[in-house]
């Protein structure tokens, strides 16, 4: 419950702010991920009121990856979206720009069926995976570790609850694929393998998810500003308040909190202050650019741009 003084300071700054008419707010389209790193920023902001608190209006648009959500920043259908490590090639190729760290996430997993104890034990088999995300990603440096590329499995993209489904039923013999999609696959086939997560790269590679801006966008820092504000306190709110982060998430999204809150525990979550301190100190860039680097070496793009060149780095640190 509000303490007196607490209501009366709300109430003299909503005063002093004046009346908030639907014409002072920014009108902003965002796409989300139904997973917990996915959506708990949108549900969080959602739930304690940021996007008014900072003049903003938003219509939050679920889609099943990043890839899809580039799609529509550049079809102009969409303004701001999440992506995860998977899909950073999309503004390392310069389709997007990065406006905010995410999370530090190693959700992400190289699964196979029973019987199947390595990579190596991959070759000549099926492998699902949704293309160009983190489990096309972590797919792709779990063979090049084992001495081994995409050419010697048989790669059958799908997105990801379809990979699910056939795993499942043993149309694929192994996925690149992310919790919570691990746990439902793990429910009905209790005895599969994990080959590979994203965390045995971690620090020499980081996997940071991110949210991005359209090319149409990019150039209204007014309101690029805003949305990282956004961004920032309800990042802070998620690192102070983890168990209620799950259940806001949960019921954003309308699905039980088990999932959310072991997929919760699978990142490194800084605060907004030490992300700020790593983007003054360049870390942050690093991470992007060797995520990028690694997309060149696959053959995934060619010429990737400088980490400067996509990541908005001074003005998130600003």
């Amino acid at each position: 419950m509000l303490s007196r003084r607490t209501t009366l300071a709300a109430i003299a700054s909503l005063a002093l702010a004046g009346p908030l008419s639907a014409q002072e707010l920014d009108e902003i389209r965002m796409g989300y991920i139904a997973d917990y790193f996915g959506t708990s920023i949108a549900a969080i902001a959602t739930d304690q009121g940021l996007w008014e608190k900072h003049r903003l209006d938003a219509d939050l648009k679920v889609f099943t990856n990043g890839p899809i959500q580039v799609q529509a920043l550049n079809a102009g259908s969409l303004d701001f979206a999440y992506i995860g490590p998977g899909a950073l090639w999309l503004p390392a190729s310069g389709q997007a720009k990065v406006i905010a760290p995410n999370a530090l996430g190693y959700t992400d997993r190289v699964i196979a069926q029973p019987g199947i104890d390595s990579i190596e034990d991959l070759k000549g088999k099926k492998v699902g995976v949704p293309e160009g995300t983190s489990g096309d990603m972590l797919l792709r440096l779990a063979l090049a570790e084992a001495g081994m590329s995409l050419d010697d499995i048989e790669v059958v993209s799908m997105d990801p609850s379809t990979v699910v489904t056939a795993f499942s039923s043993g149309q694929i013999d192994g996925a690149g694929i992310w919790y919570p999609f691990v746990d439902v696959a793990r429910q009905r086939v209790p005895e599969l393998k994990e080959l590979s997560s994203n965390e045995e790269f971690f620090p020499e590679i980081a996997f940071p998810s991110s949210f991005i801006v359209s090319d149409e966008m990019a150039d209204n820092e007014a309101v690029i500003r805003k949305v990282v504000a956004v961004i920032k306190e309800a990042n802070d709110f998620r690192f102070e308040n983890p168990e209620q982060s799950v259940s806001i998430t949960a019921n954003f999204l309308n699905v039980p909190e088990e999932p959310l809150l072991a997929e919760s525990k699978l990142a490194r979550l800084p605060t907004s202050a030490e992300y700020e301190e790593l983007s003054r100190g360049g870390q942050v860039a690093n991470w992007f650019g060797t995520l990028a680097d690694l997309y060149a070496q696959f053959g995934k793009i060619e010429n990737p741009l400088p980490a400067s060149d996509f990541y908005l780095g001074d003005l998130y640190a600003d």
